[in-house]
């Protein structure tokens, strides 16, 4: 029997809704085509799978029988073609890797160009990312490897931190923190910050210092799609920023102050994959090799102040 994988997962999305329109609104497909693949599908096996009524759905035995193995050959169809995939991409010799603005700053340059050194027959495909994404393509596989902030809310992730720098308040020239050398937690929290424009709720607590706010939200009053768009709200003097202080040495502007922030942890500058590969594990190899070669320069991204 030849039995689609269209209609599979469609029959699997209705029997979870229990109610053809939101499986329709979950697939981006029409009700009609939908309900339309579900009864090809009872055709095609010659038994109900649901039973419908003009206000309900439910499972037949039936049903909950070969829903069990409709998942099951979905989820194992899914493995099999990313494995194909990443395999057709490690024997073509090329790692994808994702990055926020910045990248690994100073060790940048040196992880790239010495793992184009070690394995010069692998295409290092590199793509940056805005603040929408701050897992840089490892939510959706669109990266093999990333250069990026934790924390972060996407799941099934690991990382390894490169480094962790200071944290520092971006500030107008005019603002009355403009002239201090240090701020503290506690004096900023009543201040109208700028954050990225993310759906990761993980990722903006650490830039707004949700921690340290005992439950009272921060006064957001602008998102931003970059680096370049927050630099520029913060010298108009409608916000302040949360960032890292590499960006004092990067992101210079006439009309903006960098403060260092007191008590609280610097940012984690880490890198992340989701599926362990040997490309993935060359890259990792070169990393570590590069920062043991690097400690003037790992300490001084460490402690710039």
């Amino acid at each position: 029997m030849d039995v689609s994988t269209r209609k599979l997962r469609y029959f699997v999305a209705v029997a979870e809704e229990l109610h053809f329109s939101r499986a329709a609104a979950r697939l981006y497909v029409a009700q009609q085509a939908l309900s339309k693949q579900v009864r090809e599908l009872e055709q095609d096996l010659g038994v109900e799978l649901l039973h419908r009524t003009t206000r309900t759905v439910e499972l037949t035995p039936a049903g909950e029988v070969f829903l069990e193995t409709a998942r099951d050959l979905l989820t194992r169809l899914d493995a099999g073609v990313l494995a194909a995939q990443r395999t057709g991409r490690r024997a073509a010799g090329a790692l994808r890797l994702g990055f926020m603005i910045g990248a690994a700053l100073e060790l940048t340059a040196p992880i790239i160009s010495q793992y184009a050194e070690r394995f010069p027959g692998v295409r290092l495909d590199l793509r940056e990312y805005g603040f929408a994404d701050p897992s840089a393509g490892l939510a959706d596989d669109s990266s093999d490897v990333a250069l990026i902030r934790a924390p972060i809310q996407a799941k099934g992730i690991d990382f390894e931190p490169l480094f962790v720098e200071p944290l520092v308040l971006m500030v107008p020239a005019g603002h009355r923190f403009a002239t201090r050398a240090r701020v503290g937690v506690p004096e900023i929290l009543a201040e109208p910050l700028a954050i990225g424009r993310s759906n990761d709720q993980v990722w903006r607590s650490f830039w707004t210092l949700e921690d340290y706010r005992d439950g009272v939200p921060a006064k957001v009053v602008r998102e931003t799609s970059s680096q370049t768009e927050e630099l520029e709200i913060v010298a108009s003097g409608l916000a302040c920023s949360v960032t890292c202080a590499s960006a004092a040495r990067y992101t210079q502007h006439p009309r903006v102050r960098y403060l260092p922030i007191d008590g609280v942890p610097g940012s984690a500058l880490t890198i992340g994959w989701r599926h362990r590969t040997p490309l993935v594990d060359d890259f990792l190899a070169t990393a570590r090799a590069v920062r043991a070669a690097e400690p003037e320069l790992v300490a001084a991204i460490e402690q710039p102040f």
